[in-house]
């Protein structure tokens, strides 16, 4: 049930917001911002009290929250009492509901895969099923996806009924009843000793959980003495507790090193992060993995270990978000996360890549363009730079698309096709793999007729044949050119999926692998091909080469 604000609560919240603010303020932006708070709430009373319809108070002002926080910065969230999952599952590393990812496809909310081990899973669910209702109540186009998802989260051990169409069962309607449960998060879904003696992990949150889960891998790939080294792998990686990225950090760094320092508005909120214990792996040469999704306390770790020389960083350059938050509680159990300041790594630099404080005309922010940059010099003097993430030491090129790879996900025809395949095929054995059948079904089961793509070459050809329509070189001789180009040139959509092989068994490996094997196997799966692992564990299997590397020298 919606909550309504008296307006005498509203008025307080005001000026309390008012008198607490610091001393750093002028007094004449506390005068300006006194009469607009007071014109605010003006408006508030005159819409609660006299507008023609009835308002919904704790909607308008949320909304209206919303849109201020929007104005700073993308991390600077408002949180009620009744919708703070995302904050639970960042600090504990689970939630309670069924445990399924959901989507909108039309009209439609579907579910998209049933974790593994959830309620949603053991019920039967299966990507593809329609959510019609939920406790009876229709779920239908003007239900947003958010509804839908809160309405499936709950306190563990309820029961909520979730009525489904299963098109691939003869259009099947069914109705199940599912005890949510707690669903836990992974931070290491996958880590194991490779036959080359290269140690891997992956890292794909840092929440209250990571530190021990890395320590726990850490020490069982290293007990016996193989490990020639460690890859940790923080592609996609979007960050969480920057206390968990020290710790982890400490664990191959003397006790005492300082990691990262943090500041804020005033020179007093400054707080400098140091490791507290011992390293349980000191001299282990490692290697980690970033990408363009490397971000926050990924970047902390992976930054930090750059600037002390004590890691090789492979891959993509991260995203380059330097900005810390904190959590504020709020009157009702509501919450604000804050961001209360800036983190630098050892060098000193930050890495954030983007100034909100700093917007175009039109309200837009962009990157710091690399000229604007600044060098700074690790512990071995080699150069790294700010104001964009963490260049990698090794740049491994990002993996090209095209139009038709990624219509071939957004309009679904991978999901499609491999829900069809799955209803075919319920069970697989564990040595399947993405091959030549299954791509020829997949080619197969594409209407060239329904399948739109920018065509690349047509579009150059109309561009150049209105260029010089324009520019008056157009006569009967050029256009039989154009003509002649236009067939040398046609498209022909078989031909492009063929030119595309390999980018589509890695699509369909990924759409179909998650609904047969764990995630831990999922990854163990994409090792092999993957050119990030490929090329680190060359490094860490060529003590030369990682010497040269971490010493800056040719």
């Amino acid at each position: 049930m919606k909550r309504l604000i008296p307006l005498s609560l509203l008025a307080a919240a005001l000026v309390c917001a008012f008198s607490g603010f610091s001393k750093g303020q002028s007094s004449k932006s506390k005068d300006d911002l006194a009469r607009s708070l007071n014109t605010f709430n003006s408006i508030v009373k005159e819409l609660y009290t006299g507008y023609v319809d009835t308002i919904d108070g704790a909607e308008m002002v949320r909304e209206a929250i919303d849109n201020m926080l929007s104005t700073i910065d993308p991390y600077t969230e408002y949180y009620p009492s009744d919708d703070q999952d995302e904050l639970t599952t960042l600090a504990q590393g689970q939630y309670a509901g069924i445990g399924s990812v959901i989507m909108r496809r039309g009209d439609s909310v579907l579910i998209q895969l049933p974790q593994w081990g959830s309620p949603s899973r053991k019920a039967g669910l299966l990507p593809g099923d329609v959510i019609t209702a939920i406790d009876g109540d229709s779920v239908g186009r003007d239900v947003s996806i958010d509804k839908v998802s809160r309405r499936l989260r709950g306190q563990a051990g309820t029961t909520v009924r979730v009525t489904l169409r299963r098109p691939l069962r003869g259009d099947s309607v069914f109705t199940v009843d599912i005890v949510r449960g707690n669903i836990k998060v992974n931070p290491v879904p996958y880590y194991g000793l490779q036959d080359d003696g290269t140690a891997y992990l992956r890292l794909t949150t840092f929440s209250s959980e990571s530190a021990s889960a890395v320590k726990e891998a850490v020490r069982e790939m290293t007990k016996d003495g193989k490990a020639k080294g460690l890859i940790i792998d923080l592609r996609g990686n979007g960050g969480g507790y920057l206390e968990s990225a020290v710790q982890i950090a400490g664990y191959f760094v003397d006790k005492g090193t300082e990691i990262v320092r943090t500041r804020g508005r005033e020179a007093s909120q400054e707080k400098i992060f140091k490791t507290t214990q011992n390293p349980i792996a000191p001299g282990l040469p490692l290697v980690i993995l970033t990408d363009g999704s490397t971000a926050s306390a990924s970047e902390i770790l992976s930054g930090s270990l750059q600037d002390l020389d004590r890691a090789v960083i492979v891959g993509e350059r991260s995203f380059g978000k330097g900005l810390v938050q904190h959590t504020v509680n709020l009157p009702y159990g509501d919450i604000l996360k804050l961001t209360r300041g800036r983190y630098y790594i050892p060098s000193g630099r930050l890495i954030q890549a983007i100034d909100y404080s700093h917007r175009n005309p039109d309200g837009s922010v962009a990157r710091t363009p690399d000229s604007l940059t600044h060098a700074f010099r690790t512990a071995a003097g080699r150069e790294v730079r700010d104001g964009g993430g963490i260049t990698p030491d090794v740049k491994i090129p990002e993996i090209r698309t095209n139009r038709l790879l990624y219509n071939i996900v957004a309009d679904n025809w991978a999901f499609d096709f491999a829900n069809r395949y799955q209803a075919a095929h319920p069970t697989v054995g564990r040595d399947w793999a993405v091959d030549s059948v299954l791509f020829d079904e997949f080619k197969a089961s594409i209407d060239p007729a329904k399948f739109h793509y920018d065509r690349q070459c047509e579009a150059g050809l109309k561009y150049l044949r209105d260029a010089a329509e324009a520019e008056g070189y157009m006569n009967d001789s050029v256009s039989a050119q154009f003509d002649r180009l236009g067939e040398l040139l046609r498209h022909d959509l078989g031909h492009d999926l063929d030119l595309n092989r390999e980018a589509i068994y890695e699509i369909l490996e990924s759409e179909l692998g998650p609904r047969y094997f764990e995630d831990g196997e999922m990854v163990r799966r994409s090792l092999g091909g993957d050119s990030a692992v490929v090329r680190a564990r060359k490094i860490l299997l060529d003590a030369k080469e990682y010497k040269r590397i971490l010493s800056g020298k040719e």
